[in-house]
């Protein structure tokens, strides 16, 4: 006869009490992900407009609005979700991290190398789970494209194209006094929209050694200070090499394709269009043979708008905070921790760094160099573009 199960084993787990930092566009993706999941609860949220943090604890019916960060820690809370502007995310998780609370970070994780690590550094010192947002991972078609490298159907990896041509309209800049500005935002096309790619091209070629590259402002100079336009050459410490281009110029919109190719000459490619889609492999090579779809169906709208961009991408967002509440109740490492979220970033500072001295970025072994983008980056980027 079989063994009845035990009240242990049949008890519901306990409720978790998740607080919302930052009640801006993508603070909805979190609240319904958070609030879409069985044994947890979106306790508060929390704004530096207290009444807009008001606004969205009535829509969303969760019980606490607060201005604060301390206030917010002091409700009793197990997860922080931060959705704050990128060079506030440091702050937030540090004050989680002393309050011995876990924490989910929108990405960028932060607009500078050394205040990625102390983030690293205090999550792990306070023995918390510390996840970063690169929810285009959870696409089943860059799940499948993982899958063919980890299976050397590609041979090693060698070479890499990464092609990120979206369309934002000078409006997208002046809706948030924060866009487009080196204080507030850390950076233009690569550190808001690009990294998300970075994050994968790097996630498929492994560690980056070298980075050479230059940014430019063409379209959107009179209303943003950083860079629109962004070019760079990687090498990869296995000597893999691979191509970026990045832009919020173009119009339309021509979406994103990332491609890797192998030792063996064989290729597959990743691609998003429209923006905010999922994630389609509309090449493979086998056998001297190409397996290709279409990646600009006809017919379908390429300039799409940020709500629905955010909107479609909620499955995903979802996915990545269901595995990060899976990661918290049964100790595990989240699916994109804080160690792996500073290496986009790296990249990308480097592609700055290289911009601003004209010289390729050497990456040193062992800790991280400190890479840092000057406000001189600014002053170049327009002198270039207007040149």
């Amino acid at each position: 006869m079989p063994t009845p199960p035990s009240s242990a084993d049949t008890a519901a787990p306990r409720t978790l009490r998740v607080g919302i930092v930052g009640c801006g566009n993508i603070s909805a993706n979190h609240l319904e992900a958070f609030q879409a999941l069985d044994s947890v609860t979106v306790a508060a949220v929390c704004d530096v407009d207290g009444a807009r943090a008001a606004q969205v604890a009535a829509e969303y019916s969760v019980e606490h609005a607060v201005d604060s960060v301390q206030g917010l820690l002091e409700l009793g809370l197990d997860i922080v979700s931060v959705c704050t502007p990128h060079p506030t995310h440091q702050q937030v998780v540090l004050q989680a991290a002393a309050a011995g609370v876990h924490v989910l970070c929108e990405k960028p994780i932060a607009v500078d190398v050394p205040a990625a690590e102390q983030m690293v550094q205090a999550c792990a010192e306070a023995g918390v789970k510390l996840g970063v947002l690169f929810q285009r991972r959870f696409w089943p078609a860059a799940a499948e494209l993982r899958a063919q490298i980890d299976s050397g159907a590609l041979g090693t990896p060698v070479l890499g194209q990464v092609s990120v041509m979206l369309h934002r309209e000078h409006e997208y800049y002046s809706a948030a006094d924060w866009r487009g500005t080196w204080a507030a935002d850390g950076g233009g096309v690569l550190m808001t929209q690009a990294i998300h790619y970075l994050d994968l091209l790097q996630w498929y070629l492994g560690d980056v050694a070298r980075v050479q590259g230059e940014v430019n402002t063409y379209k959107h100079g009179e209303h943003i200070e950083v860079e629109d336009s962004a070019t760079a050459l990687l090498t990869f410490a296995s000597g893999a090499m691979a191509t970026v281009m990045a832009s919020t110029s173009a119009d339309p919109a021509l979406g994103v394709q990332i491609r890797i190719t192998g030792s063996n000459g064989a290729s597959a490619e990743l691609s998003e269009f429209p923006e905010g889609s999922d994630g389609r492999l509309t090449l493979r090579t086998a056998d001297h043979r190409i397996d290709a779809s279409a990646v600009h169906p006809a017919g379908v709208p390429a300039n799409v708008a940020l709500d629905q961009i955010n909107g479609a991408l909620k499955e995903h967002h979802r996915a990545q905070i269901a595995q990060f509440v899976a990661a918290v109740r049964e100790d595990l490492e989240p699916a994109v921790t804080g160690e792996e979220a500073v290496k986009s970033l790296r990249i990308l500072l480097a592609v700055y760094e290289s911009a601003r001295t004209g010289r390729p970025v050497d990456f040193a072994a062992g800790p991280s160099r400190s890479t840092v983008v000057p406000h001189s980056v600014a002053d170049r980027l327009y002198t270039t573009a207007r040149a």
